[in-house]
């Protein structure tokens, strides 16, 4: 990994990472297994990102309405980790210079595809919950969606 593209990465999320290899697994997509059968992607780890993502934003909306019902609340939380904000977010970070990605999925232009920018960012929240717990990942969503 480019460590000046981590070293930004970091800065803009505000947060450190610690495991090297945990985030190279995040930034590491199947199509890249399917070439290199000894990596080991992303998959699980954008399964608990997706769970912590919800859960910050869902704590984020019913602190700003508290009485709010849940019709007002869940598709504003749908809105909120849709594939295309989360995907608008990883470009944002510029994520896609991260992947690690088949050669195919490569050139036909999936370091700009929506699913795989939206899956890679909840992955790297998944990373950054494993880190530094849900306050850390309150705290990066907070950024991300400027709140």
């Amino acid at each position: 990994m480019d460590a000046a593209a981590v070293a930004a990465l970091e800065e803009r999320l505000g947060h450190r990472f610690n495991d090297r290899p945990l985030l190279e697994r995040a930034l590491t997509h199947a199509s890249y297994v399917n070439e290199h059968p000894e990596a080991t992607d992303h998959g699980a780890l954008a399964f608990i990102g997706d769970a912590v993502l919800g859960l910050a934003v869902a704590e984020h909306l019913v602190a700003a309405a508290p009485d709010a019902p849940v019709g007002v609340l869940t598709p504003g939380r749908a809105e909120l980790v849709s594939g295309e904000r989360l995907a608008r977010w990883a470009a944002e970070l510029d994520l896609g210079a991260l992947l690690r990605l088949g050669r195919g999925e490569d050139q036909t232009g999936g370091r700009a595809r929506e699913s795989i920018l939206a899956t890679a960012l909840e992955a790297v929240l998944g990373v950054v919950y494993l880190e530094g717990g849900l306050d850390t990942v309150r705290r990066v969503v907070a950024r991300l969606a400027a709140w």
